[in-house]
C-alpha cells in the first residue's frame, strides 16, 4: 500500500493531499528506465571487456593447449634434429670411413621435400605460418631419417662383408722380410728419376730389391685378371683384382706361377723375382690401386710389420733415388 503524501498550501494556509500528475509519473518512469539502461550498458561493457563467456573460456583453453603442444613438438623436433645430426656425422666420419664407403653428399641429405605448392592447403588459418613451419620441419626430418636409414642398411651390408673385405685388402709384404735387401735404396711411391731415360717421372708403385728367384706372394684374397707379358714395360707381371675397389700389380717376374682366372688367397705363391721388361736389376715392382687410382703401397703392410720394421721400410722408400724400372 502506497503512502499518502501531504503538502502545505500557502494560499489556503492548510495541509492538503498531494496528487502527482501524469507528466511527473512519465518522467520518473523514464528516469528509472534511463538509469537501468546506463547501468546495464556499463555491466555489459565490463562483462565483454573483462569476463569470458563459457565458449570463449573453452576456446582459450584449446588455444593454450595448442600452443603448449606446439612448444613440446618444437622441442622434440629440435632434439630429434640434434640426434640425427650426430648420427649423420658418425655415419660419414666413422662408419663409412671404416668400411671405405663414400660419405653421403650434403646436397642429398639436406635436399628439399615436395614442390612449391605442397603446403598451400595449410594457408588461410589463424596459425597457418606456425603450422607450415612445423610441418616443413617434420617433413625434412622424415626425409633425412629415410636417407640415414638407407645408409645404415648399406653399412650393415658392408659389415656383413667385412670379413671378406679384410681378407681381400692388400695387407702384407709381397716378399718375405728375410728376402729384402733394405741396405739398397728401395724406390718408393712418387716422382723418381727414370733409370733409363734419366728424367723425373711418376713412380706408381714400390720397388723391392731381392735376388732372382725369391718367391712373391699375393697380398690379399682375389682373382688373377692378368698373368703374362705385354709391351707395358712390366715384363712378366700379374694383376690381382681383390674386389672392394682394390687391385694389385706385381712386375718383372723371372717366372709366373699362377694363371689368369685363378682365385688366390693372401700369402699364396704367384711368381718369382726377376728383371724382365724395363728393369735395371732384379727387383719386384709392386703397385696398389684403389678405385682405379694408384695409392702408396707403404700404407698396406700393417699385417706384417712392427713399428720399427715399418719405419725402416718407410725411410728406404722415401730416399730420393732413381727407380729400378
Amino acid at each position: 500500500m502506497s503512502k499518502i503524501k501531504y503538502y502545505y498550501n500557502t494560499k489556503t494556509l492548510r495541509y492538503e493531499r498531494y496528487v502527482e500528475g501524469w507528466k511527473k509519473k512519465v518522467l520518473r518512469v523514464l528516469y528509472v528506465l534511463a538509469t537501468g539502461v546506463v547501468f546495464a550498458t556499463v555491466v555489459i561493457v565490463f562483462a565483454y571487456q573483462y569476463l569470458d563467456s563459457p565458449k570463449e573460456k573453452q576456446l582459450r583453453r584449446e588455444i593454450s593447449n595448442l600452443e603448449l603442444n606446439y612448444s613440446i613438438l618444437n622441442e622434440k623436433s629440435a632434439r630429434l634434429e640434434s640426434v640425427l645430426q650426430d648420427l649423420q656425422e658418425r655415419d660419414d666420419n666413422i662408419y663409412r670411413v671404416i668400411f671405405e664407403a663414400e660419405p653421403i653428399p650434403d646436397e642429398i641429405r639436406s635436399a628439399g621435400y615436395g614442390g612449391v605448392n605442397r603446403y598451400q592447403k595449410l594457408d588461410g588459418f589463424a596459425y597457418s605460418d606456425m603450422i607450415k613451419q612445423i610441418t616443413k620441419r617434420i617433413d625434412k626430418l622424415s626425409k633425412q631419417t629415410v636417407i640415414q636409414s638407407q645408409s645404415l642398411d648399406e653399412i650393415w651390408q658392408l659389415a656383413k662383408n667385412k670379413q671378406d673385405m679384410l681378407a681381400s685388402i692388400p695387407a702384407i709384404l709381397p716378399i718375405q722380410k728375410s728376402d729384402l735387401k733394405l741396405q739398397i735404396n728401395t724406390s718408393g711411391f712418387g716422382y723418381r728419376i727414370d733409370p733409363i731415360y734419366k728424367t723425373v717421372k711418376f713412380h706408381a708403385g714400390m720397388d723391392f730389391v731381392a735376388d732372382v728367384g725369391r718367391p712373391v706372394f699375393a697380398t690379399g684374397n682375389g682373382k688373377i685378371i692378368f698373368a703374362g707379358a705385354d709391351n707395358s714395360g712390366y715384363g712378366n707381371h700379374v694383376i690381382i683384382n681383390h674386389g672392394f675397389g682394390y687391385q694389385t700389380l706385381y712386375a718383372h717376374f723371372s717366372k709366373i706361377s699362377c694363371s689368369q682366372g685363378q682365385k688366390v688367397k693372401r700369402g699364396d705363391l704367384i711368381g718369382y723375382v726377376g728383371s724382365t721388361g724395363k728393369s735395371v736389376g732384379p727387383h719386384l715392382h709392386y703397385e696398389v690401386h684403389k678405385n682405379g687410382n694408384p695409392v702408396n703401397p707403404v700404407n698396406f703392410y700393417f699385417n706384417d710389420l712392427n713399428a720399427a720394421e715399418y719405419e725402416q721400410i718407410l725411410k728406404a722408400s722415401q730416399h730420393p733415388s732413381q727407380s729400378f724400372d
